[in-house]
């Protein structure tokens, strides 16, 4: 089991920058990779970004390329969103995931993952 809990969300002005964290406990090292996705009201979740515990692989989205960036901090068991320039359209809940294992060609899919947080709410007002 690895269990997620995502921080960091909140109010922000158009043009302006969040970080968010998501720290893992448990089974991580069964769960070598690392996403965020986002659910605005009335769409379908969407990919943003992943990563791996090592490093070796990242992933983005098109709609957040040049604007978000996935790290990671193996010490603290830690994955963040840092999230520049940011536009109204993307408000949504964030939520972090962990999969054993991904295809790394694509687009990640949802249902690739395990496990999940409980979201964190990003507002972005225009």
């Amino acid at each position: 089991q690895v269990q997620l809990v995502e921080s960091g969300g909140g109010l922000v002005q158009a043009g302006g920058s969040l970080r968010l964290s998501c720290a893992a406990s448990g089974r991580t090292f069964s769960s070598p990779y690392m996403g965020w996705f986002r659910q605005a009201p009335g769409k379908e979740r969407e990919f943003v970004a992943a990563t791996t515990w090592s490093g070796d692989y990242t992933s983005y989205a098109d709609s957040v390329k040049g604007r978000l960036t996935i790290s990671r901090d193996n010490r603290k068991n830690t994955v963040y969103l840092q999230m520049n320039s940011l536009k109204f359209e993307d408000t949504a809940v964030y939520y972090c995931a962990a999969a054993s294992r991904l295809g790394r060609v694509g687009v990640p899919q949802r249902n690739e993952f395990n496990y999940w947080g409980q979201g964190t709410q990003v507002t972005v007002s225009s």
